[in-house]
C-alpha cells in the first residue's frame, strides 16, 4: 500500500488496514466462529491451538502470501533469537539449534506451518473494520474487501509494526536527498552516491548502519540504549541465551514487580545493541553521534546542537507508530495500545489481541514466545460462551 505519513510517501509491503471505511451492508456475509485479523507469526499460532481445539476460525491477511511481512523487510535481515528458540507451538524451527534464522527462512517456516496444519489462511484480505454487532444482537462484525464475517470472537494479531514514524519536517529535507524509512530499505542499491544519515540507533539502525557503510561515508544518530554484553553468535551465548530466556518468560512478566516495572520502558524505547555493537560500527567507520536528528536547515537535516549532516540519502530507523483506528470499540488506553489483560478485552468480551509487546512477559515479542500467549487466548475462547458452531 501506499501511505502519506509526515508528508512523505511510503509504499509498504506491510500492514494495509484502511480504517473507517464504514461496514459494508450488501450480501456478502460469511458467519464464523472467530476471526484472527492478522498471517503473521501470532495469528498462525493462534489458528494452530484453535485447530487443536475444533474452533471454526478463519485467519486473514492483507499480505499476498504466508511470510510476506518478513519477506517485505530488508534482505540481510536475521532473528536476534536462535532456531532452538524460534519455533511454533508444535513445529520446531527446522534450524540447528543455535543458527539465526534469515528472512527468507523465518517467511518459508511460517508457509509450511500454515500448510502442516491446514490452517484456513486467506491472503490478499484488508480488513478494514472491526464493528460491535447491530442493536441487540451479540458479538462483532469484520469488514474486508466489501465482504462481512459475523464472528462471536475477533483475535487482532497484526502485531506494533502498523505505521512508519518520521517526523513531520522530514518533509522539508531537499528532495534530492534519498529518504527511506526502515520499513523500505532493501539493500544499498536503493541509495545514491554520497553520505548516508541513518537516523535512530536501536535495533534496525546500526545493522543497516553496519551494511551501508561499506560503500558509503555513514553517520548514526540517536543515543545507545546499551549493548548485550556478549557476541550472540559465540559459544558461551548458548548458556547465557538459555537464562536470559528464562528471564524472559519467568521473570519478566506482567505478574511480577519487576516485570510491571520495565512492561511501559520496553513499549516506549528502542532496546539495546544485540548483534550488532558499537566497536563493529565504530571498525567499519560509521560515525556515531548520541544527538537526535531535530530539524531541518536549508534542506538538510540538522542534529540537536545545531549541526547540519551533509546527507545523500537519509534512512529513518525510527520506529512505527500503532494504528487501531480501524477498530470501533471504545478499548484503546491513551498510550495507543489496546486496554488488555494478556489479550483478553474484559470491555469488550469476546474481542483479544496476541502479538503485542510484552503482553504477557517480555517474550511476547519474540517469535518463540508467542506461543503462549496464543494458548492462553485460545482457552479462553474455548470457555466462552459462543453463537457460532464447531466444525463437525
Amino acid at each position: 500500500m501506499t501511505i502519506h505519513d509526515a508528508g512523505i510517501s511510503f509504499d509498504l509491503g506491510v500492514r494495509a488496514f484502511r480504517p473507517n471505511e464504514g461496514v459494508d451492508n450488501g450480501d456478502s456475509t460469511e458467519q464464523i466462529d472467530t476471526v484472527i485479523v492478522g498471517g503473521g507469526q501470532a495469528g498462525l499460532a493462534v489458528g494452530y491451538h484453535l485447530a487443536r481445539r475444533g474452533i471454526d476460525f478463519v485467519i486473514l491477511d492483507e499480505n499476498e502470501e504466508i511470510g510476506g511481512n518478513w519477506r517485505n523487510a530488508w534482505d540481510s535481515l536475521r532473528l536476534f533469537t536462535p532456531g532452538r528458540y524460534s519455533g511454533l507451538p508444535g513445529m520446531p524451527f527446522p534450524l540447528a539449534p543455535h543458527a539465526f534464522a534469515t528472512r527468507d527462512e523465518m517467511a518459508s517456516y511460517l508457509r509450511a506451518y500454515a500448510d502442516r496444519f491446514e490452517l484456513p489462511v486467506r491472503n490478499g484480505v484488508s480488513v478494514d473494520g472491526l464493528h460491535p454487532a447491530g442493536e441487540g444482537q451479540s458479538g462483532y462484525v469484520v469488514t474486508a474487501n466489501g465482504r462481512r464475517f459475523e464472528a462471536t470472537n475477533v483475535v487482532v494479531a497484526t502485531g506494533p509494526q502498523h505505521l512508519p514514524l518520521v517526523p513531520d519536517f522530514a518533509q522539508k529535507i531537499d528532495p534530492e536527498v534519498t529518504q527511506l524509512h526502515s520499513s523500505q530499505y532493501r539493500n544499498p542499491s536503493q541509495l545514491q552516491p554520497g553520505p548516508v544519515l541513518v537516523v535512530g540507533a536501536s535495533h534496525s539502525g546500526p545493522d543497516i548502519a553496519l551494511e551501508v557503510a561499506a560503500d558509503h561515508s555513514t553517520t548514526l544518530s540517536g543515543p545507545y540504549r546499551g549493548e548485550i554484553p556478549f557476541d550472540i553468535e559465540g559459544r558461551p551465548a548458548r548458556v547465557i541465551i538459555r537464562a536470559l530466556w528464562f528471564v524472559a518468560n519467568h521473570v519478566l512478566t506482567v505478574k511480577t514487580p519487576l516485570g510491571r516495572k520495565v512492561r511501559p520502558e520496553v513499549r516506549a524505547h528502542g532496546g539495546p545493541l544485540i548483534r550488532v555493537k558499537a566497536r563493529h560500527l565504530d571498525e567499519a567507520g560509521v560515525e556515531h553521534v548520541a544527538a537526535k536528528v531535530t530539524g531541518v536547515r536549508e534542506g538538510l537535516p540538522v542534529l540537536d546542537g545545531g549541526r547540519v549532516v551533509e546527507a545523500a540519502n537519509v534512512i529513518w530507523c525510527t520506529g512505527f507508530r500503532l494504528d487501531f483506528g480501524w477498530i470501533d470499540l471504545s478499548i484503546i488506553g491513551d498510550d495507543g495500545y489496546p486496554l488488555e489483560d494478556r489479550g483478553v478485552v474484559a470491555s469488550a468480551p469476546g474481542v483479544y489481541f496476541v502479538g503485542l509487546p510484552f503482553q504477557r512477559s517480555f517474550a511476547s515479542m519474540l517469535i518463540g514466545g508467542v506461543g503462549k500467549d496464543a494458548a492462553y487466548v485460545a482457552r479462553h475462547i474455548a470457555h466462552a460462551p459462543r453463537n457460532a458452531g464447531k466444525r463437525g
